[in-house]
């Protein structure tokens, strides 16, 4: 109902949002993005073609080969190949992450996706300190992620001003806005899509 820009279904099993069945039908507009953690490239493929999936993002310590295997497959849908897709890397990062490592991923990827290390792979609920993109070396977009809810508009909006925001392509946000893992507080998250618009943010919102 909010038309948000993407929707992340979880195929990670480990996981307390793991997504099972078939995904109802959305806006053309919405784009449908798989969230792997670690899975086989035939797992990967398999998802895309069942659910006819704009985006892959790849949440576990997926190689720069594996992306290059990834970007290689085929993707056959009724018959037919499937249009292409997106890959969407995910780093969990802290104030020493070393973005040397984003170059061997650089001509294999979209997007790159920045979340907070912790102890799971994604959900943790806090975020990192964002200051650490002042030494971002690319000019791939990237979802900023973690830990991200209502009280965290007034800091996205100065962040947005920012020179170290230039490539911020999408905010992303999941655990600060759930009843229980999976279900989401509309009502919290239209105030929170309708204040950062109104703070100036002009990308792309990610739930």
């Amino acid at each position: 109902k909010l038309q948000p820009d993407y929707l992340g279904f979880i195929f990670y099993n480990k996981s307390s949002r793991y997504f099972e069945g078939k995904i109802p039908e959305l806006s053309s507009s919405i784009k449908k993005v798989g969230v792997f953690v670690n899975a086989s490239i035939q797992e990967v493929t398999v998802k895309i073609s069942e659910h006819d999936l704009d985006a892959v993002q790849l949440h576990g310590k997926e190689s720069p080969e594996y992306c290059r295997e990834l970007v290689a497959s085929e993707i056959i849908k009724e018959g037919v190949h499937k249009k292409q897709f997106k890959i969407i890397k995910v780093f969990s990062v802290d104030i020493n992450f070393d973005f040397s490592q984003l170059e061997a991923y650089e001509n294999l990827c979209d997007y790159y996706l920045f979340d907070t290390k912790g102890k799971l792979p994604g959900g943790n609920g806090y975020t990192f300190n964002w200051n650490i993109l002042k030494n971002y070396p690319s000019t791939k977009p990237y979802f900023l992620s973690g830990g991200i809810g209502i009280e965290e508009i007034k800091s996205i909006s100065e962040f947005m001003t920012k020179p170290e925001s230039k490539f911020c392509h999408a905010i992303d946000v999941n655990s600060k806005f759930e009843i229980e893992p999976g279900l989401k507080n509309i009502d919290l998250i239209k105030e929170f899509k309708k204040n950062v618009n109104l703070n100036g943010f002009k990308n792309h919102s990610s739930l």
